[in-house]
């Protein structure tokens, strides 16, 4: 069950920018782990499947290193504050706030920006890596989510970011939100560290193997794939959402 699943997550890190929480969360419910311990689960294996994908976007000189600390440092510092607070709301509220998240992405994603391509260079795009980053701290912190699937939208499309670079980005951003999630749940004591490392450590193999093969993906196609995954992880989170709800 771990090595395909976790194969699977690792295949989807490394080539859609996201941290693999978005399939370790639902296969940790599945199991049975309350919302609170699979959140922090999930980000505990989303550290070294990010980190496997970043390393190899590094190498290989797929984004400059002044962007690059201006979405990890402010990721790392957001997700430090929000992971203090998700241990006060609710279960099924975290995962409705996951559904909320999922159709907003699925609405909003496209394949090139909008704008003209020279906002890139304009003074306001390493603070909006920056804001972008924070979001990722956000979704770690709170939801247990590396944040991908909401940075590389925002990039897209509020800093016209190219889906390829954006995606890259992403990657090392969730590396940093999520281990400064993970810090804060293993002080708390939340989680399983074991399970997440063992989900984590078969989705690095996978999230090396699919980062490196990133820019022979067409943008288009990398869209369709978002589109795609949320839509179906909405349904799914959407039913654990409603059953906890109703249990109330």
């Amino acid at each position: 069950m771990f090595v395909p699943l976790g194969l699977l997550a690792g295949g989807l890190a490394g080539l859609l920018g996201i941290g693999g929480g978005l399939i370790f969360a639902p296969l940790l419910l599945w199991m049975g782990l309350s919302p609170h311990q699979a959140l922090a689960t999930s980000t505990f294996a989303i550290v070294p499947t990010a980190l496997s994908g970043s390393l190899t976007h590094l190498f290989a000189g797929g984004f400059q290193l002044q962007a690059g600390l201006s979405i990890a440092v402010a990721a790392f510092l957001s997700s430090l504050l929000f992971s203090k607070i998700g241990l006060d709301v609710s279960g099924w509220l975290l995962l409705t706030f996951q559904v909320g998240l999922y159709l907003v992405v699925a609405a909003t994603i496209r394949s090139e920006p909008q704008q003209a391509a020279q906002q890139l260079k304009s003074t306001l795009f390493l603070p909006g890596l920056a804001l972008v980053g924070g979001v990722a701290g956000f979704s770690a912190g709170l939801l247990g989510l590396g944040g991908g699937l909401l940075m590389v939208p925002l990039m897209v499309n509020g800093l016209a970011v190219p889906i390829h670079l954006a995606i890259r980005l992403s990657t090392l951003a969730v590396t940093c939100s999520a281990t400064a999630a993970s810090l804060q749940f293993l002080s708390e004591g939340r989680g399983s560290v074991g399970i997440g490392l063992l989900l984590g450590g078969v989705a690095a193999l996978a999230a090396h193997w699919s980062a490196s093969r990133l820019q022979r993906v067409s943008g288009k196609s990398l869209a369709w794939m978002l589109r795609t995954l949320v839509l179906l992880l909405a349904f799914g989170t959407g039913r654990q959402a409603l059953i906890l709800a109703m249990g109330h």
